[in-house]
């Protein structure tokens, strides 16, 4: 076996890979898709304001444990973006002030409920229904479609 057709091989066999091929299977309608990409960062900001709402420390242990999970994907190019992310979403929840309880709260309902119209459109449900790791690869997925439009490999 070539030097190339064993990294080819390699790639194929990554988590991240298999993760991403099985989230893609319920999520190729186009109306679906274009949801996902404003409701998947919607809810993410949302589940981070609504756990600092509960309490700050709360909110930091979430998004840490998710950044382990990144790490474990071992695609620097995912992890270094969802760092970066996650400082974004931190500031965005700081932002909100004394208004993030309601605002987390409302962004959560609105996006869910958008979320459900695309898979209803698909004809399909929500990957996290069979395992709830997809609710962490619902934003790689986000990213691995503007990767593929900006010609990156991840």
């Amino acid at each position: 076996m070539t030097h190339t057709a064993e990294a080819a091989t390699a790639a194929a066999d990554r988590k991240v890979d298999r993760l991403l091929a099985h989230y893609g299977e319920s999520h190729r309608h186009p109306i679906n898709e274009g949801i996902h990409y404003v409701a998947i960062p919607a809810i993410m900001l949302s589940l981070v304001g609504l756990l600092f709402a509960l309490h700050p420390w709360v909110a930091y242990a979430f998004v840490a444990a998710s950044l382990v999970y990144y790490a474990t994907l071992r695609s620097s190019v995912f992890f270094l973006t969802m760092l970066g992310g996650t400082a974004l979403l931190l500031a965005a929840v700081h932002a909100m002030g004394d208004l993030v309880l309601p605002l987390s709260a409302t962004i959560f309902v609105v996006a869910w409920i958008f979320q459900f119209i695309g898979h209803k459109i698909e004809g399909r449900k929500p990957s996290f229904f069979e395992d709830i790791q997809y609710l962490w690869v619902g934003p790689l997925f986000v990213l691995s479609r503007i990767f593929l439009r900006l010609g990156i490999r991840w």
